[in-house]
């Protein structure tokens, strides 16, 4: 019997200790599903945050954009700038109304873009005022850009906020760019529509085409001002210095680069009296090429081109060239192709200096001192 007793035991003792293993097995499986469980979930919630944290970095990029525009549009600066583009608009129209039934006269082709390029006795025409104060608006929308809020100490503020730090100038670049942009179409949409309630002549599609790609190019010419002066503001820790570094490159592209094109040719490439035809036109392709690398000359070359079909090159004509040559205008797409470089050209500049003011903003230290 104690025999018995002891083998009862022994077999009990044994048939609980796998049920014992068996426990402890799903107790490490349970364990390791929950841990896996865990990570999972703390996989989607890192997700989730990266996810959270973009949407952050795009709304703060909407938010600095909505901040720059309001600030622009309310601003006593701005609106007195509005306010002489307005005046200058009005006066170039009202010149080339004065002097329209004269130019319908000797040619009554393209009236509508007339109203643009026509000048008054005394008043400069519209394309005209564009190519000098357009660099105007650019620099006064940003000439203080990041200067100003370094100065103040709000920049500090921003950028330790929830966002990219590119967000800052892509939101004032942007804001700018929106704000030359709205400018422009306003400025053309406000002559069209004067111009034809004065003369009650529609324009025709070739025209609207033509003057389209004439605010197109206006804009990017603006936007290169704007990126400039940017550019400044990033390098230039004062406010004032960035603005007359602007107004001196503006000044100089505008009045004295010919100057200097003029005067490096004449070094280059002499003429007198005993000059031959090829020195000569060597001088007019030096000045031409030296005069080029001006977004000024660049600018008032393509708008020409564009807004008179009757011109058929940028360079020089010969005169034997035009023996045999058949008189007529050219189609907006063959004006395009002539002016394409100058259009790629002002916006490679743009891009440049805009890049440029990224690097120079996203390596310099903002921390006050």
């Amino acid at each position: 019997m104690k025999a018995e007793t002891v083998r009862e035991q022994s077999v009990s003792e044994s048939s609980a200790k796998p049920a014992d293993d068996m426990g402890q097995a799903g107790e490490t499986v349970f364990q390791a599903g929950t841990s896996k469980h865990s990570q999972e979930k703390a996989v989607r919630s890192g997700k989730n945050s990266r996810h959270a944290g973009n949407g952050r970095a795009r709304s703060g990029l909407y938010a600095l954009y909505r901040k720059e525009m309001a600030d622009h549009l309310h601003s006593g600066r701005f609106l007195i700038v509005l306010a002489l583009i307005i005046l200058t608009s009005y006066a170039s129209l009202y010149g080339a109304v004065s002097n329209l039934s004269d130019a319908v006269a000797a040619d009554s082709d393209y009236i509508f873009l007339k109203l643009f390029t026509l000048s008054g006795s005394t008043i400069p025409s519209f394309t005209t005022f564009i190519a000098l104060l357009g660099p105007f608006v650019g620099l006064t929308l940003g000439f203080d850009a990041i200067n100003s809020e370094r100065s103040e100490g709000t920049l500090n503020r921003l950028i330790s906020q929830p966002i990219y730090r590119d967000a800052v100038i892509n939101g004032k670049f942007l804001a700018g760019a929106t704000i030359i942009l709205v400018m422009v179409l306003s400025m053309g949409l406000f002559i069209g529509a004067v111009g034809i309630l004065k003369t009650g002549i529609p324009p025709t599609a070739e025209e609207v085409g033509r003057a389209a790609v004439f605010l197109l190019f206006t804009a990017v010419y603006i936007c290169f001002w704007l990126s400039l002066s940017i550019l400044f503001s990033v390098l230039c820790r004062h406010a004032a210095t960035s603005a007359m570094l602007g107004i001196g490159l503006w000044i100089f592209f505008a009045l004295f680069m010919s100057l200097v094109a003029s005067i490096a040719a004449g070094a280059l490439y002499p003429i007198n009296d005993t000059a031959t035809v090829g020195r000569v036109l060597d001088n007019y392709e030096c000045q031409t090429m030296i005069n080029r690398l001006s977004p000024y000359y660049l600018y008032s070359e393509a708008v020409s081109t564009i807004m008179d079909p009757s011109v058929r090159t940028t360079n020089l004509v010969l005169p034997q060239q035009l023996s045999g040559a058949i008189t007529g205008y050219l189609s907006l797409g063959q004006s395009v192709l002539l002016v394409w470089p100058h259009l790629t050209g002002l916006a490679a500049l743009t891009a440049v200096m805009f890049a440029g003011s990224y690097i120079g903003f996203m390596r310099r230290e903002v921390r006050s001192r």
